[in-house]
C-alpha cells in the first residue's frame, strides 16, 4: 500500500486506513452492493458474521438513498443445483429495495459484476465518478468488480467492515485453512494502491448523482 495518508486518516499494521468520523473519506455518487442474497446470508450457509455485516449494509443503502446517490444492487444467477440459482429462495436479494431511477437491480453469471451487464452505461449515464463497493464474496465477486471500476478510472471506496467471505479450507497436504477475515483482507490488499480502503463503514459519505440515473 502507499505510504501516503491523508488528514484525519491512520494506518493500522495491517494496512487498514482508519477514518476519522466526517474526516479524510470525500463523498460517493454511487454503492455497489454485490450479491446480498438470502443463501449468504441466513441459516447454515450464511457468511461468518452475517447479521453485523447486514447491519452495515442496511446503513451504507440508507445513506446512500437519503443523499440521492446511485444504489445498484448485483445480484447473481447461479449455476443450477447451487444456492444462489434463479427461482430459489437463496437466489433472493436479502435486503429491500425501492426501485426507481436511482435504485436497480441488475442480474449477472460472472464475479465482475461489469461483465456483460448495464452496469457500466449505467454509471456513466448517471455522471458518477466515484463508487463504494461492498457486500460478498469479498475475494470473488467485491474484489472482481472493484478491480474492472478501477481499471475504468472509477474512484472506489471499499469500507473494511462491509464485506465478507467464508473461511478458505486448507489446501491438499496443509493442515490450516484461511480465516475468512484473513481472506477478506487479501482481496483488500490485492486491489494495490488506487482503491481507497475505509476502517469503518459508517464513515464512509454518500452525495447525490450529477446526471440522469
Amino acid at each position: 500500500m502507499s505510504d501516503s495518508v491523508r488528514p484525519g486518516v491512520s494506518v493500522s499494521e495491517s494496512g487498514v486506513r482508519s477514518v476519522e468520523s466526517g474526516s479524510g473519506v470525500r463523498p460517493a455518487e454511487a454503492l455497489i452492493v454485490v450479491d446480498v442474497q438470502s443463501a449468504f446470508f441466513e441459516g447454515e450457509e450464511a457468511v461468518p458474521h452475517a447479521a453485523a455485516v447486514q447491519e452495515r449494509l442496511e446503513d451504507l443503502v440508507g445513506r446512500a438513498r437519503a443523499a440521492g446517490a446511485l444504489i445498484v444492487h448485483l445480484q447473481n444467477d447461479g449455476a443450477p443445483g447451487t444456492s444462489d440459482e434463479p427461482g430459489t429462495k437463496g437466489w433472493e436479494l436479502h435486503l429491500p429495495v425501492i426501485p426507481g431511477p436511482r435504485e436497480v437491480v441488475i442480474r449477472k453469471t460472472e464475479d465482475d459484476g461489469f461483465h456483460e451487464t448495464p452496469l457500466g452505461d449505467l454509471l456513466t449515464g448517471a455522471g458518477v465518478r466515484s463508487l463504494v463497493v461492498c457486500g460478498v464474496m469479498s475475494e470473488m465477486c467485491v474484489l472482481a468488480t472493484a478491480r474492472t471500476a478501477l481499471e475504468r478510472e472509477y474512484r472506489v471506496v471499499l469500507p473494511h467492515d462491509a464485506h465478507g467471505t467464508y473461511d478458505v479450507p486448507p489446501a491438499p497436504g496443509e493442515t490450516d485453512g484461511v480465516p475468512a477475515a484473513m481472506a477478506s483482507r487479501v482481496a483488500e490488499w490485492a486491489l494495490g494502491d488506487e482503491v481507497e480502503i475505509v476502517a469503518y463503514a459508517k464513515d464512509v459519505p454518500f452525495e447525490g448523482v450529477s446526471g440522469p440515473a
